[in-house]
């Protein structure tokens, strides 16, 4: 590119917006409500947020690493404590769904090595295979047949009746 240009040739456009210097002995009035909204509002409410962010610095509370305490079974809730109830049945459908996460995991842990193996899934994904069996049979034995409105009661007496009938059956085999 060469050094030597001609600003004549190439004339640098009129600015559309002229810029104006008014230099008064009157302050402006925004400037003003600005200085004063900065020392009057905004400093007090800053010192405030980062003294409590502050406070919360030293103590972090993680609310993903949050455990509850187990409560106790239906099966030992005393009649008419519909607390325990409530409380029993709330363990119940957190038990559920972590249930349901871990079928899930299995799963997909199941199709990444069938998607990474390609055709040698059969072999080099046993593993897994088996693994997703026993999760999804220890969970139709205790969560199947339940349908949506399954609640804590209905799994426990679906559980008592399917020990009902292993012990009968291992009777029946004895004899």
């Amino acid at each position: 590119m060469p050094e030597d240009t001609d600003w004549e040739a190439y004339k640098v456009p009129p600015t559309r917006t002229p810029v104006s210097e008014r230099v008064t002995s009157v302050p402006n009035p925004v400037t003003l409500l600005q200085t004063v909204f900065n020392y009057v509002v905004d400093a007090p409410v800053t010192f405030v947020r980062e003294w409590i962010e502050r406070q919360q610095s030293k103590n972090k509370f993680y609310y993903y690493h949050q455990k509850f305490r187990r409560v106790p079974d239906l099966s030992e809730c005393l009649e008419g404590d519909y607390l325990c109830f409530f409380e029993a049945e709330a363990q119940w459908r957190r038990d559920r769904m972590v249930d349901q996460e871990i079928v899930e995991i299995v799963r997909e842990r199941l199709g990444a090595c069938k998607q990474r193996e390609g055709p040698n899934q059969f072999q080099n994904c046993a593993k897994e295979v088996e693994l997703l069996a026993q999760v999804t049979k220890a969970y139709q034995d205790r969560y199947g047949d339940l349908g949506v409105h399954g609640n804590a009661r209905t799994c426990l007496m679906k559980q008592k009746h399917r020990m009902m009938e292993e012990r009968k059956a291992k009777e029946n085999a004895s004899q």
